[in-house]
């Protein structure tokens, strides 16, 4: 049993699911188990049917996703400048476990870094063809006026909203473990809510939740990962052997690719989070910073400057707008907005219960303030800055004819592509064929990053919080990963992963909600002194 003062866990203490909540393991399986046999089994169908329930899902909630992450966002705001800010998540005198550096790594690795690798080129791009901004005002696209418009939404994507969800859940849990004593888990977050009730079938159910939900959010990431990477050793290589007639990787090459990665994250897993992941992370930053170097030196370096300055400035003042606005599904906006933000809202979501307990384990010691401030802010502006020098040099390469059209064909056609035809468009020598090379291991390394701190997350949520379960439950629930992500990839693609991950998206948004609640009626209470807690991490 995992017991704290006002919680309890049931943990079996022997055979093969010692350590873990049978319950909510086992149930978890069977979920994921029947999605992976249904879509490998009836691909067709499975697409057809996760299809309907996803279009009438985001016909119904459209509008719920929008107002559901400005709460969020508005809830971090509120807890980091209020009289909460100066909390400590632990006790008053306890110092942080990891250095910023490698605090802001992991953060970063696990929260962003396979996404904008492969959208910081071609969101830009996209948008800089067609968006919300273009559709109301019937302006042409794919000119000068139309690139404070495609900054703006991209911003939008990858900004405070982004990371606001992340740092919901991860405050919380933060929270309620360091500062109260209780489990490091999902179901603690809403003790002050529903007490004594968590400790049976109500808990179960919140972190079966976030299991599914964790795992699908993990697998869209990778799929994503997964097509780039094959996509940039096809464009490395160019033997033709990787990619079909049509230009998208063939399934062979996916699979093999897959289980590479998932086998080189399953390793790093076993390693703890304080070895492994801290390592991988610290390297992912180290050649992030080389690639966005390359960009600054040889891309479009002026341009990008001015486009971070003037962007974050329209971003500023078109926030409110931009976190409200709401259009019918049905019309052409209401599309765009359906294909884009409510699917980045829901990604987010999805991927909430994974970074929010990854960044929660690796806070300990920090304040509210330093705490929001760190997994907010500071991504934020480190994304904004990304998305200028890459998206910029795309934007300026286009703009001045130099492209051709390249990167906006590529974007169209197959925009896991677009990095390296970027970078093969600048005229930089010996580095370009270089900084490709460092690319395909950047990809591989947030890969395995992204994949080795979702298998831990997901075995922490099963242990009940404890955040060093037997070895073997990580091999696998890494394998489980690679087995649903292979299965999705294989029954339709993408467009399959991405809907089964805003259905799983939606039950834990309900969760986070309660959440915020909950962690504002603990807030409102006097505060006692902290609860010891277990060893540092392993």
């Amino acid at each position: 049993m995992h017991n704290s003062k006002r919680l309890t866990i049931g943990l079996s203490s022997s055979g093969f699911y010692s350590g873990l909540n049978p319950v909510v393991t086992i149930i978890s399986k069977i979920i994921i188990a029947l999605l992976v046999l249904y879509t490998v089994s009836f691909p067709d169908k499975a697409v057809a049917i996760l299809g309907e329930i996803n279009s009438n899902l985001l016909s119904t909630f459209n509008s719920y996703y929008i107002y559901v992450v400005a709460l969020f966002l508005g809830f971090c705001i509120l807890v980091c400048f209020g009289r909460f800010g100066r909390i400590k998540l632990g006790t008053d005198n306890e110092k942080p476990e990891f250095s910023f550096f490698s605090w802001f790594s992991m953060m970063f690795s696990a929260g962003m870094g396979i996404g904008l690798m492969f959208y910081s080129i071609g969101e830009p791009l996209y948008h800089f063809q067609n968006n919300p901004a273009l559709m109301q005002s019937g302006a042409e696209g794919a000119n000068t006026a139309a690139v404070p418009s495609a900054m703006r939404y991209t911003l939008l994507h990858w900004g405070l909203h982004a990371w606001a969800v992340y740092a919901t859940a991860g405050l919380a849990m933060a929270y309620f473990s360091y500062r109260k004593g209780l489990p490091l888990t999902i179901r603690s977050t809403l003790q002050p809510l529903f007490g004594n009730k968590l400790n049976g079938p109500m808990g179960h159910l919140v972190d079966i939740i976030a299991v599914v939900a964790t795992t699908l959010g993990v697998a869209t990431t990778m799929g994503a990962g997964v097509t780039q990477l094959v996509a940039g050793m096809e464009f490395i290589t160019a033997t033709g052997s990787l990619i079909d007639s049509n230009g998208t990787p063939t399934a062979t090459a996916l699979i093999v690719t897959l289980l590479v990665v998932m086998g080189l994250s399953i390793i790093s897993a076993l390693t703890g989070v304080a070895r492994g992941v801290k390592w991988l992370s610290q390297i992912n930053i180290i050649l992030s910073i080389a690639l966005l170097g390359f960009f600054i030196l040889f891309g479009s370096t002026l341009y990008g400057l001015e486009l971070f300055g003037s962007s974050l400035v329209d971003y500023g003042l078109n926030l409110i707008p931009l976190t409200f606005s709401v259009w019918n599904s049905d019309t052409e906006i209401g599309g765009w907005q359906t294909g884009w933000t409510i699917l980045y809202w829901a990604w987010w979501i999805a991927f909430a219960p994974f970074v929010g307990l990854f960044l929660a384990r690796i806070s300990r010691g920090r304040t509210i303030r330093e705490f929001v401030l760190g997994c907010v802010l500071v991504p934020t502006l480190a994304c904004f800055v990304w998305m200028a020098f890459l998206g910029g040099t795309g934007l300026d390469l286009e703009l001045s004819g130099a492209a051709k059209g390249a990167i906006t064909s590529a974007v169209n056609e197959n925009i896991a592509s677009v990095l390296f035809v970027t970078i093969d468009l600048i005229n930089s020598g010996f580095f370009g064929s270089v900084i490709k090379g460092a690319s395909i291991i950047l990809i591989i390394t947030y890969l395995v990053t992204s994949a080795d701190s979702g298998v831990l997350v997901l075995n922490t949520i099963m242990a009940g919080g404890n955040n060093n379960p037997q070895p073997m439950h990580r091999i696998i629930w890494g394998s489980i990963l690679t087995l649903v992500v292979g299965s999705l990839l294989l029954a339709g693609g993408m467009a399959a992963i991405q809907k089964a991950m805003i259905i799983g998206a939606l039950p834990f948004s309900m969760v986070m909600v309660l959440m915020c609640l909950s962690m504002a009626k603990s807030l409102l209470k006097p505060d006692t002194t902290p609860q010891p807690m277990p060893a540092p991490l392993t």
